[in-house]
């Protein structure tokens, strides 16, 4: 009989453990993607990102040197993923309830742009890197791991790290470099305006490239509905969050600037009320 429950126990483990991959857990939601980005998801084939792709827990990303996208978090967290870009959300826990859990990106190459959500709220968001380990609490930051060393940079918040070498702080507008796991972090100097456009460029859309979503739709006159200027009529709905009318009009701004000849922009955009900061 023990013999015959243990055969029973074991082809039950056998058979979870070859669904797991499709069990993984929906962590978030690829809400922008420019061509090549890939994900490999726990267990699973690599496969091509598209606008909506389910984002699962310890997925992979991949982007090409053309390649871009911006994935949306459970808690409102954004990660913007620059080209040329190689890391894994390796742990995401996230309770709707009562506003807590953690999040840790594993980034080994590129660059990304992390934009805080209910998580980093708390200090409970960390990005781990081959040459240190840097908490977020409340804030933007963005990470660049090229061969020689990491550059990470504070846009909002408090940025708390720590390496071989021993811990490190970096406040709003500052940023650090950091060239191995056993040396001391650089200083922390005042971010450079010119990394600043750098940044912005590598992690936006370029000429041509329109997120993976549908064509330019046209600029809302205001913050709830569509006006003349849109032809066909934008494809969203009214709504009263204020937040998700800054969201779709910020992903047609990103078409409209993209556009081979875009179309004048209409007056007196007003973007809705109830927009909170990260």
């Amino acid at each position: 009989m023990a013999e015959k429950l243990k055969s029973i126990a074991l082809a039950l483990a056998t058979a979870l453990a070859a669904t797991a991959p499709a069990m993984a857990q929906q962590i978030g939601t690829a809400t922008a993607v420019n061509p090549s980005s890939e994900g490999t998801p726990p267990g699973g084939s690599t496969t091509t990102l598209t606008v909506g792709a389910r984002v699962l827990h310890k997925e992979r990303i991949h982007t090409s040197p053309t390649g871009s996208v911006q994935l949306l978090f459970l808690d409102k967290s954004t990660l913007s993923i620059a080209p040329n870009t190689s890391l894994v959300i390796d742990e995401f826990v996230y309770d709707p309830a009562s506003n807590s859990g953690h999040m840790l990106t594993k980034l080994t190459q590129g660059t990304l742009q992390y934009i805080g959500g209910q998580l980093s709220h708390q200090g409970a968001v960390t990005v781990e890197t081959p040459v240190a380990v840097i908490g977020i609490r409340g804030g933007i930051g963005v990470f660049t791991q090229g061969p020689n060393e990491l550059q990470a940079f504070n846009l909002n918040g408090v940025q708390t790290g720590q390496n071989g070498a021993g811990r490190f702080s970096t406040i709003t507008g500052f940023m650090r470099k950091i060239i191995c796991w056993a040396c001391a972090a650089g200083p922390a100097i005042p971010i450079p305006p010119d990394l600043v456009i750098h940044h912005i460029n590598i992690l936006s859309s370029t000429f041509g490239q329109n997120g993976g979503g549908p064509p330019f739709d046209g600029l809302p006159t205001n913050g709830l509905t569509c006006g003349t200027n849109s032809t066909p009529p934008c494809q969203w709905q009214p709504t009263n969050t204020g937040e998700n009318n800054a969201l779709q009009i910020i992903i047609e701004s990103t078409k409209f600037a993209t556009q081979p000849n875009p179309p004048p922009p209409p007056p007196n955009i007003n973007t809705g009320a109830g927009i909170r900061a990260p």
